[in-house]
């Protein structure tokens, strides 16, 4: 079974030099929590690549194996113990759309034993337009309804969105 010729066509796109990148980090409840998230942008929109090691395993796999994954409009990972990664402020929403069509609401991550690798396409924002923007990893699986941000719960992991080779 050979891929659609659609899909065919990004497969050099993923062969070069990102965009943009944001790696990604575990607060203090989830240390080895670590990745990295791709952002190439095409004539057809961005092409989005994430790849996470060490989310956190609850034991029941109906949805304490999916995190809500989004882009926020905050430029820091900072925070404190009580509000981790507060810096990064609430999701990239610039048209000022309800919950789940935020700018930053993207696809959830699905664990394979703390493990997750997804692609996706979208024309929701340019990679000039989140450069400076984080990428948060919520504990939770987002419901899509809740407002304002589809009650993801805590922020386990963050990264700023950069030209690759930037700190």
């Amino acid at each position: 079974m050979s891929l659609p010729q659609s899909f065919m066509r990004f497969l050099p796109v993923l062969r070069r030099r990102p965009d943009a990148q944001a790696d990604i980090a575990g607060g203090r409840e989830n240390p080895r929590l670590r990745g990295s998230v791709r952002f190439y942008q095409t004539p057809q929109g961005v092409l989005v690549l994430a790849e996470v090691s060490g989310l956190p395993g609850r034991g029941c796999r109906c949805e304490d194996d999916i995190f809500a994954f989004h882009i926020h409009s905050g430029g820091s990972c900072a925070g404190s113990e009580d509000d981790p990664f507060s810096s990064a402020l609430g999701h990239y929403n610039p048209e000022r759309c309800p919950h789940p069509a935020h700018a930053g609401d993207m696809p959830p991550l699905f664990s394979n034993n703390g493990y997750a690798l997804q692609a996706f396409l979208t024309d929701r924002f340019t990679v000039r337009e989140i450069l400076g923007k984080t990428v948060i990893i919520h504990d939770r699986v987002d419901d899509f309804t809740s407002q304002p941000a589809g009650n993801a719960g805590e922020r386990i992991a963050c990264g700023v969105i950069r030209k690759p080779g930037r700190r």
